[in-house]
């Protein structure tokens, strides 16, 4: 029979067994692990709940501020005012980037000016929306498009020598929006998140130092040697009678870029803070910006939202509506004679009242605090002051003194009702008339608004 043959219980030098006391009894080597094991589980338990404590304070100290309104109501000029105000560096390191931007304003004021002259010369019998000036006493037709020959001879020379100019008009829009196009037509500058570093990588990095390539470098050039004939079409007595007339219809910036573009078209040309404000850009999606905000020795991250304002755009709020610190909405009352270009029945004032509606109604931002700008208060007082009358886009408005106090008055008082109305947890509403173009006035605002948002916070999220 053969001998048994021992069973031998080895073990790895790797994991030796431990000895209990002083009994001598080896243990078994996975308690050794066992133990090591949890030691190192509890360190990672300790270090994950320390970062997300970490993480739930930095939340606590975040301060998400959504900008809303309609397209042009001076949302993407608020948060450059924040810019500077907060973060002036970040605006600084930006400026060359806005250059090509400044340029296209230009040429696309100069296309807007011959497309109108265009149209105007071959309708000559089309005044059916000339008015008379009931100030003056003249009927509509001495107020009538009639340039003499002489006029006409000086606008054909305009034309050819700025055709060069405007032909770049729609290849710099593209290179500008990063290829973004749309089916409906529509044109101008639509930027997204990063156009910034987009443009200046397209560019071979050349826009941050200041001399532009691609198209943005061929407009610059063709803006240098056609300034004077801008200036020219700018001064002309056609282009003056069309904005009497109330036909040629720029945008809004448009005046100050024209009043400016002898310093505009200089090679070495630099956007300065106000060239900057008064650019136009229309934003696709939503682009955030965040910025760091001292209050009482605590630093808070400001994170302030940018949507765009289109109607069809506007879904794309929702997602960030739930966890809202604080919408600033802004309502541009200047635009009391303007349209929807989405919708030429509606007018921009009733787009208005009926988004800022829907904002006070939603569910999803009933604990974020509202404040309401009445923005573009210098253009109302502009038009007042030309004589346009409100009553005649906005019916209800009745015979209430075409002036400045009462129009604002009352554009004012349909905005609190609806608030009164609509507004689904009785929050109050902070109001401001605005002109984001007014820098001084606007950082006063800015500073009242962020630190009465951020002890708000504060006070909800226990924060000391």
């Amino acid at each position: 029979m053969p001998s048994a043959v021992p069973i031998v219980y080895g073990r790895s030098s790797s994991a030796p067994a431990s000895i209990e006391g002083d009994s001598g009894i080896l243990l078994p080597p996975n308690r050794f692990y066992d133990e090591e094991s949890q030691r190192i589980s509890n360190l990672i338990d300790e270090e994950l709940r320390k970062e997300s404590q970490k993480q739930k304070e930095a939340r606590r100290k975040q301060v998400k501020v959504m900008l809303l309104g309609q397209a042009e109501s001076g949302k993407s000029t608020l948060q450059k005012q924040f810019q500077i105000y907060y973060a002036s560096k970040t605006l600084d390191r930006e400026r060359p980037s806005w250059k090509p931007v400044v340029h296209f304003n230009i040429i696309r004021a100069v296309k807007t000016m011959l497309d109108e002259i265009d149209y105007e010369l071959s309708h000559p019998d089309d005044d059916s929306d000339v008015e008379s000036d009931p100030e003056l006493n003249e009927p509509a037709t001495e107020n009538a498009f009639r340039p003499s020959s002489t006029e006409l001879e000086t606008l054909s020379v305009l034309r050819t020598r700025l055709l060069p100019l405007v032909a770049l008009h729609d290849s710099l829009a593209s290179e500008l929006s990063g290829g973004v196009s749309f089916s409906r037509g529509l044109t101008g500058v639509f930027v997204r998140a990063g156009w910034q570093g987009l443009l200046q990588s397209n560019q071979g990095g050349r826009a941050g130092k200041g001399s532009p390539g691609g198209v943005a470098g061929l407009a610059a050039k063709a803006l240098d040697s056609s300034r004077e004939d801008v200036q020219a079409l700018w001064v002309h007595n056609a282009v003056r009678k069309l904005i009497q007339l109330r036909k040629l219809k720029l945008e809004e910036s448009a005046p100050f870029f024209l009043d400016n573009v002898a310093r505009i078209a200089e090679p070495d040309y630099l956007p300065n803070v106000d060239d900057v404000l008064n650019v136009r850009l229309q934003t696709l999606g939503v682009i955030e910006h965040s910025f760091p905000i001292n209050l009482g020795g605590t630093m808070y991250d400001w994170r302030l939202y940018d949507v765009g304002g289109a109607r069809g755009q506007r879904h794309a709020w929702v997602p960030y509506f739930e966890d809202a610190t604080a919408i600033i909405f802004l309502a541009p009352i200047s635009a009391f004679d303007q349209y929807l270009d989405e919708d030429a029945r509606t007018n921009r004032i009733d787009d208005s009242l009926q988004l800022f509606m829907t904002i006070c109604s939603n569910k999803l931002l009933k604990k974020a605090h509202l404040v309401l700008m009445l923005n573009k208060t210098d253009l109302l007082k502009a038009k007042l002051k030309a004589g346009i009358r409100v009553q005649k886009y906005i019916t209800s408005y009745g015979s209430r003194p075409n002036k400045y106090d009462d129009v604002a008055s009352y554009f004012r008082a349909h905005f609190m009702q609806v608030h009164k109305r609509k507004d689904v947890s009785n929050r109050s509403l902070y109001l401001h008339f605005t002109s984001m173009l007014d820098i001084k006035a606007t950082q006063s605002i800015i500073v009242n608004v962020g630190e009465a948002i951020i002890r708000q916070h504060v006070a909800q999220t226990g924060l000391t």
